[in-house]
C-alpha cells in the first residue's frame, strides 16, 4: 500500500514538475517573448514588395526627352524558401544551369531580407511564361523595377551619363538608405541630380501562405515619380557638333556668352551608356579602359594641352590694358627671332614683314607676340590669365577637373627650382610651352571677350542662376577693337581662320595649333607621327553674341583647318534652331 502511495506522489510530483516546466516556457513565449514571437509570425506571413518610383526625365532646352523609363524584371526567391525549392527544376525553368542557381544562392547575405536575384532584364515574353509555372517553385517571385534606355546613344554621353546597380545595402550622402541592385545615377547628370532624379520607392505589404503565394494585399504606399530635369544644351546643336568632327577625336564646349548655359558638350570619342544598364562585363570594362581613344575621358573638362595661338588673345589683351602697346605698335617679322644662340620662328617662313597688331592677330604673327611678350614679361601675362578663369576649375561640378597651367616667376623657382629665362616668355606669349588649358576654360576665355569682360561659370540646368566668377575691368575700346581683329581672322582673305567664315552669320575667332613633340622609334621606323593638335574659338553673332565654342581636335594639323569648319557648323546649326539668331 505505501509502494502505491509513494508511486502516486512521484507521480504526482513529475506532473507538477512537468506542468511547471511548461507554465514557465510558455510565460517565457508569451510574456518575455511574445512581442518577438508575433513579429516573426508577421513576418513569415507579410511579404513587402518595393514598388520602384518611375526616374525623372532629363530633356534639353526645347522639352526633347533624352532618355526613357522602361520596365526592369526581375525573377527572385525569397531567402526563408530556399530549402522548398526543386533547384534543377527551376535551373530548367529559368535557362541556367543548376550550379549557377545554387551560387547566387550561396552568395546571398543571410542576414539580408532582401529577395535573391536570380536572373534578371528578362523579356515580358519570358515574364509570362514563368509567371504560368510560379506556384511550382515556393518563394519564386518576379520583381519589377524601373530602368533607362538612351535613345539617342553616344550622343552627350559625357553629360548625360548613365545608371547602375547599387552595390549591396548603402546609405547614400543624401540619407536614403538603398537595397542591393537599386539602379542610381553613377556618371553625369544621372549622378549628379540623383537625389531629385530617383524619386521615393513606395511599398506593398501582402499576406502570403506557408508557399509564399499571395492571399491577399495588406496596404499599398503609393511611389513618388522622380524630378524632371532639364539641360541646358540644344539636342540638334548637340548632334550636328557631334557629326562636325567627322570621327576625328577632340573636345567641344559651347556657352551662351551671356548667361554661361551649356549650349553642347562634346568629347569624343564617346560611348554608348545602353551597355552599363545590365552591369558592363569584366571584357568590356577592360576593352573601354585599354581602347586608345580613352571614350570614358571626359575631354572637355579633364584633358589639357598647350592652347597655341588661343593664347595670343591674352597677350594681346594684356599688353593694350597695360599701356605696353596700342593697336598701332608694329614689329618687322622676318620669319625668326634671335636671342643668343637661341632661334625663335614664326610659323610662316620668311616671315609677315611689317604688321600692325591686328594684322598679327588675324594672320597669327608669331615674331610680334614674342616682341610683346619680351615687353610684358611672363608674371603680367599670367595675370590676365588667370583673370579670363585660366590655370584653375571652372567650378563644374559634373566630372574632377584639370586645372590647366598658368606659368610664373615664382612658380618656376618653387617647382624646377630655376629662374624664368627670356626665352620661356617667348613660347608662353603664343601658348607654348609650360601653358596648357582645357577646353573648357577656353570657352570661358572667349565668352568673357564676347560678352565684355564677365567670367561665367558654366551651367547644365535650366533654370538655374547665373554666376558670375568674375568681372575684368577692360576698356570698351579693347573689347571692341578685339572683336574687330577676331572678325578679321575669318573674314580677311589673309586670315588663319577663313574657314569659319558664314554667309548667315558674322563669326569672331581665332585660331591655334598646339605643337606635338615628335620622338624616334627604332622599333617602329616607318611610323607616321602625329600631326599637332587643332585649336578654335570663337563667337557669333559679332554684334550680338548669343554662343561662344571652343573647338579641340587631337592631331586635327592647323586649327583653321579642322577646328575652324566644326565651329562655323555649330553655330550655324544653334542660331538656325533659335528665332532670336
Amino acid at each position: 500500500m505505501r509502494n502505491k502511495k509513494r508511486t502516486l506522489y512521484i507521480f504526482v510530483y513529475l506532473t507538477l514538475a512537468v506542468m511547471c516546466i511548461f507554465t514557465l516556457r510558455l510565460w517565457q513565449l508569451q510574456i518575455l517573448k511574445g512581442d518577438y514571437y508575433r513579429d516573426k509570425s508577421i513576418k513569415n506571413r507579410v511579404r513587402v514588395i518595393r514598388l520602384p518610383a518611375p526616374r525623372g526625365i532629363i530633356y534639353d532646352r526645347k522639352g526633347k526627352a533624352l532618355v526613357r523609363n522602361a520596365p526592369y524584371y526581375i525573377v527572385s526567391l525569397i531567402p526563408e524558401l530556399t530549402e522548398k525549392v526543386d533547384t534543377k527544376a527551376l535551373s530548367q525553368l529559368l535557362g541556367m544551369t543548376e550550379e549557377e542557381i545554387l551560387d547566387r544562392i550561396k552568395k546571398h547575405d543571410p542576414h539580408s531580407l532582401e529577395p535573391i536575384r536570380l536572373k534578371e532584364d528578362i523579356p515580358f515574353r519570358e515574364v509570362a511564361y514563368i509567371e504560368a509555372r510560379r506556384s511550382d517553385f515556393p518563394g519564386l517571385i518576379i520583381e519589377t523595377d524601373i530602368t533607362r534606355q538612351y535613345p539617342y546613344h553616344e550622343t552627350a554621353a559625357h553629360l548625360i551619363g548613365y545608371l547602375g546597380h547599387q552595390m549591396g545595402n548603402k546609405r547614400m550622402s543624401d540619407g536614403d538608405e538603398l537595397p542591393e541592385g537599386t539602379f542610381i545615377g553613377q556618371w553625369g547628370v544621372e549622378h549628379l541630380y540623383d537625389k531629385a532624379l530617383r524619386g521615393q520607392p513606395g511599398r506593398k505589404y501582402i499576406e502570403v501562405d506557408a508557399l509564399g503565394r499571395q492571399l491577399r494585399t495588406l496596404q499599398i504606399i503609393r511611389p513618388v515619380k522622380g524630378q524632371d530635369i532639364t539641360l541646358s544644351i540644344d539636342l540638334d546643336t548637340q548632334m550636328a557638333a557631334e557629326r562636325a568632327f567627322g570621327g576625328k577625336s577632340g573636345a567641344l564646349l559651347a556657352l551662351d556668352p551671356n548667361t554661361g548655359d551649356v549650349l553642347a558638350m562634346v568629347s569624343l570619342p564617346s560611348f554608348d551608356p545602353n551597355i552599363f544598364i545590365k552591369g558592363v562585363s569584366e571584357k568590356q570594362w577592360r576593352r573601354l579602359l585599354r581602347n586608345p581613344g580613352h571614350p570614358l575621358l571626359n575631354r572637355v573638362f579633364q584633358s589639357q594641352y598647350p592652347p597655341g595661338s588661343v593664347f595670343k588673345v591674352i597677350t594681346a589683351i594684356a599688353a593694350l590694358q597695360e599701356g605696353i602697346i596700342n593697336k598701332n605698335f608694329k614689329v618687322k617679322c622676318t620669319g625668326e627671332i634671335k636671342v643668343g644662340r637661341w632661334r625663335f620662328r614664326c610659323w610662316k617662313k620668311g616671315g609677315h614683314g611689317i604688321v600692325n597688331l591686328r594684322r598679327a592677330i588675324i594672320e597669327s604673327c608669331d615674331v610680334y607676340f614674342y616682341e610683346v611678350g619680351r615687353m610684358l614679361g611672363i608674371d603680367r601675362i599670367a595675370k590676365y590669365a588667370f583673370a579670363f578663369g585660366l590655370g584653375r576649375p571652372t567650378g563644374i561640378t559634373l566630372v574632377t577637373e584639370k586645372r590647366g597651367l598658368i606659368p610664373t616667376t615664382k612658380w618656376k623657382l618653387e617647382k624646377k627650382g630655376r629662374p624664368w629665362y627670356l626665352g620661356e616668355t617667348f613660347n608662353a606669349a603664343i601658348g607654348q610651352g609650360y601653358v596648357t588649358i582645357t577646353p573648357a576654360q577656353a570657352a570661358i576665355l572667349i565668352s568673357a571677350l564676347a560678352n565684355g569682360g564677365i567670367v561665367y561659370r558654366p551651367k547644365l540646368t535650366l533654370p538655374e542662376p547665373s554666376e558670375v566668377i568674375s568681372r575684368l575691368p577692360l576698356r570698351k575700346k579693347i573689347i571692341s577693337f578685339m572683336k574687330d581683329a577676331l572678325l578679321g581672322v575669318t573674314e580677311d582673305p589673309r586670315g588663319t581662320g577663313w574657314r569659319a567664315r558664314s554667309e548667315h552669320v558674322r563669326i569672331a575667332g581665332k585660331t591655334g595649333t598646339a605643337q606635338v613633340i615628335s620622338h624616334t622609334d627604332d622599333r617602329q621606323p616607318s611610323r607616321i607621327y602625329p600631326k599637332d593638335h587643332a585649336w578654335f574659338v570663337a563667337f557669333a553673332p559679332v554684334s550680338n553674341p548669343q554662343i561662344s565654342v571652343s573647338v579641340f581636335v587631337e592631331h586635327g594639323g592647323h586649327g583653321g583647318e579642322t577646328a575652324a569648319p566644326i565651329a562655323r557648323t555649330v553655330i550655324e546649326a544653334f542660331l538656325k534652331g533659335n528665332r532670336n539668331g
